[in-house]
């Protein structure tokens, strides 16, 4: 599979793509997807996009925004919105003044015995009560419910989910199957609580008697030997049971409660208490497993926690809520970053959401999940900053297809934390109209989410440094920039040798980004990070597979723990969706990158020159003995000059010209995007995925002591002021030392 072939928000980028299974829902509601463009403003509607050359377009028109429904006039062909442009500070406030009612329910922190009546997981009964009538008023809920009820069309007309074994029972299990049955009970319930069509609980038991009789097994039918399996299964069957919990005759309820108790939860309970469990092994990790297996326990627990004779729910709450707060809460680092990559971060943070929403409308408290880790809070900013003009800054894997796994946490963060800068960030987002949304959402909260909020951000916690700058939060047509320079370790098994790897958006396309994962299913791929893990022979893990200096072809040392020196302008856009940066306007990061190659000194600093209208990347390497590459990988269509030094990247009709500015003897080159000859044999047994037609944009670099400048000019549509920057040792770095 190419970097051509691989799709999410329809990008050439990133493997976790839209759902297979979802295919047809996309068909249904495509139109409506992309049909978002009627924005009222009083008694006319306008539908103009945001600039289209530059950040510094000004063809544009003043527009009454009191009245105001959509802000996102549209998306484009990576699913980011597209804004109006619109000058002035207005409120971008929803089309009616509209809130949720109180909830009178007291719970009992201290115990699970004084729950909420159901349904209590997420979706409490005086929130569906008011929900008819805030659709009625309330734009993006309407939107949002419209699409809802368009995919449970769609789901209700395909079979039940087959049960389909991904590289068998230890490989990816029935992971699948399970995050498909979740998806479509959700919105299979969600459809009868807002129609009170019966039709639609006799299709939710359907699909929950399909997923009871999956597997040879009848006694472990959900897989514990793929945990997450089960989880997701319980959780899905959680739903069912508690929203449609009057739905359901005596016989039917007692069937589902005992699929959650003897396939869910007793397994659960074992995996705390028997020793001998082999399935466990996850209540100790600050990733996505202890997130989603402690998430489904939960939802499951609290479902059928009174029916529950057998005291198994009880049991398994004591255990499970404390261990998520000691572990799943640390998902995020200090500094808000999701250490097992940014795709990841969806997933993971969804199932603390899952958990961490259902804990609160069950029993009145999020029993400290929230207050456990201030990273919790920043780990918003975190999607806002690793969310390019394109797409993710994908470093590591990206994984498979996750259904059910959205960014919407935002919506429950932003209610959460009374932050509406994270509520109105995801309203526009292309995931937003799914279940969970409709009861997350804040609909009281208005306003520009970019108001004042600085265009980078260097996120410093040392297991996951990373630098983020850009030119514009609105204007997709803008750049993009952002460096990872983290430790290798302690990534669950879902990082690259990738210490100082770059990916760069301009003019709405990503000219330089990242493969993502391989084969998961390739031998030992998640069996450890040592420097000798076969994870590392294969193209896309190991450091030539990344946008970095390759010396020798080898592999960077899985010890680095490269440290970054920064600055910014600390250059803020205001409400308005019309911005060009000042003309001194800059930021830079420098990572010493000696730590990734063994102790050869190696430094890379990346900067936008004052303006933000080109990038600078300059590499420094000092005492090489071997020969060395500098690699970027990339979509586009390469055309290198007479000279060597200049090379244009086209990509969708847009240009990107690279220019080598130092040292005078080396040259461009257009390369495969594959292993050279000189990269680390790959193991008996793993094969490299197929990366297509994308290339390489290479530089073979002398030995000895070099310092390569390579600049980054996007073709802009309105500016043609390009200009050479001076040459500065990166240890002169500062916010002017290139002014002139």
């Amino acid at each position: 599979m190419s970097l051509t072939d691989l799709k999410k928000r329809r990008s050439k980028w990133v493997t976790v793509g839209l759902p297979l299974g979802l295919l047809v829902v996309a068909a249904a509601v495509v139109g409506l997807l992309f049909g978002l463009k009627i924005i009222k403003t009083g008694s006319s509607s306008a539908t103009s996009s945001s600039s289209s050359g530059s950040p510094g377009s000004t063809n544009h028109q003043n527009q009454d925004l009191n009245n105001l429904s959509y802000f996102a006039t549209s998306t484009n062909a990576y699913h980011q919105p597209i804004y109006p442009s619109m000058f002035g500070s207005p409120t971008f406030a929803s089309s009616a003044s509209v809130s949720w009612p109180a909830d009178d329910f007291t719970g009992n922190s201290q115990s699970f015995d004084n729950l909420r009546p159901h349904p209590r997981l997420i979706a409490p009964q005086y929130k569906w009560r008011a929900l008819k009538d805030m659709i009625a008023k309330e734009a993006y809920l309407k939107s949002w419910h419209d699409i809802i009820m368009a995919n449970a069309t769609a789901f209700n007309n395909l079979p039940p989910v087959v049960h389909v074994f991904d590289g068998g029972p230890s490989g990816s299990g029935i992971l699948d199957p399970a995050r498909e049955t979740k998806s479509r009970i959700k919105h299979f319930a969600y459809a009868y609580r807002m129609t009170e069509d019966t039709a639609w609980v006799d299709r939710t038991y359907r699909e929950l008697q399909n997923a009871m009789t999956w597997g040879d097994n009848r006694e472990d039918p959900w897989n514990t030997a793929h945990f997450l399996d089960l989880a997701e299964l319980t959780a899905a069957f959680a739903v069912g049971y508690d929203w449609l919990y009057d739905q359901w005759t005596d016989a039917q309820r007692t069937e589902i409660r005992n699929a959650i108790v003897n396939y869910g939860l007793h397994y659960g309970l074992l995996s705390y208490t028997d020793p001998a469990s082999t399935y466990g092994w996850w209540h100790n990790v600050n990733g996505n497993w202890n997130c989603v297996s402690n998430g489904g326990l939960i939802m499951g627990a609290l479902a059928v926690y009174e029916d529950d004779t057998t005291g198994t729910a009880s049991q398994l709450l004591e255990r499970a809520v404390p261990n998520a707060v000691a572990n799943c809460a640390f998902v995020p680092s200090s500094d808000g970053t999701g250490s097992e990559t940014a795709n990841y971060w969806e997933f993971a943070i969804t199932g603390m959401s899952e958990l961490t929403s259902s804990l609160l409308t069950a029993t009145g408290s999020d029993h400290g999940m929230l207050a456990a880790n201030d990273g919790i809070r920043l780990t918003s900013l975190f999607r806002f900053y690793v969310t390019g003009m394109t797409s993710l800054f994908d470093y590591g894997d990206h994984g498979p297809n996750k259904f059910s796994t959205t960014a919407n946490a935002l919506l429950f963060f932003g209610s959460a934390f009374n932050e509406p800068r994270f509520t109105l960030y995801q309203r526009d987002r292309y995931q937003a109209p799914e279940p969970w949304s409709m009861f997350w959402y804040d609909p009281s909260a208005q306003g520009a989410w970019w108001n004042n909020l600085p265009l980078d951000r260097v996120f410093d916690n040392s297991t996951d440094t990373w630098a983020s700058f850009r030119t514009s939060w609105t204007d997709i047509n803008g750049m993009y920039v952002a460096m990872k320079a983290g430790a290798l370790l302690n990534h669950q098994t879902h990082g690259d040798l990738d210490c100082g790897t770059f990916v760069v958006d301009a003019l709405g396309e990503r000219f330089f980004g990242e493969h993502g994962n391989d084969n998961y299913l390739n031998p030992n791929y998640f069996s450890n990070e040592t420097q000798t893990s076969e994870r590392w022979t294969l193209y896309r893990k190991m450091t030539e597979g990344q946008n970095v200096i390759a010396i020798n072809g080898a592999n960077q040392d899985v010890t680095a723990v490269p440290t970054m020196r920064h600055d910014t302008s600390n250059t803020a856009q205001g409400a308005s969706t019309i911005f060009s940066a000042p003309s001194d306007s800059s930021a830079f990061a420098v990572v010493d990158l000696t730590s990734a190659y063994f102790g050869t000194d190696v430094k890379r600093g990346i900067r936008f020159l004052p303006g933000r209208r080109q990038v600078l990347i300059q590499d420094e390497l000092t005492g090489v003995t071997a020969a060395s590459q500098w690699r970027a990988q990339t979509n586009a269509t390469i055309s290198i000059d007479s000279t060597g030094r200049s090379a244009t990247l086209t990509l969708n009709g847009k240009r990107l010209v690279a220019q080598i500015l130092s040292p005078e003897n080396v040259q461009f080159q257009d390369l495969e995007s594959k292993r050279t000859e000189r990269a680390p044999p790959i193991a008996p047994g793993l094969e490299d995925m197929d990366n297509g037609p994308a290339r390489v944009l290479a530089i073979d670099l002398p030995t000895g002591t070099t310092t390569l400048q390579v600049l980054l000019n996007p073709q802009w549509d309105d500016f043609t002021d390009f200009k050479t920057p001076p040459t500065v040792a990166l240890a002169n770095w500062s916010l002017d030392s290139h002014n002139s």
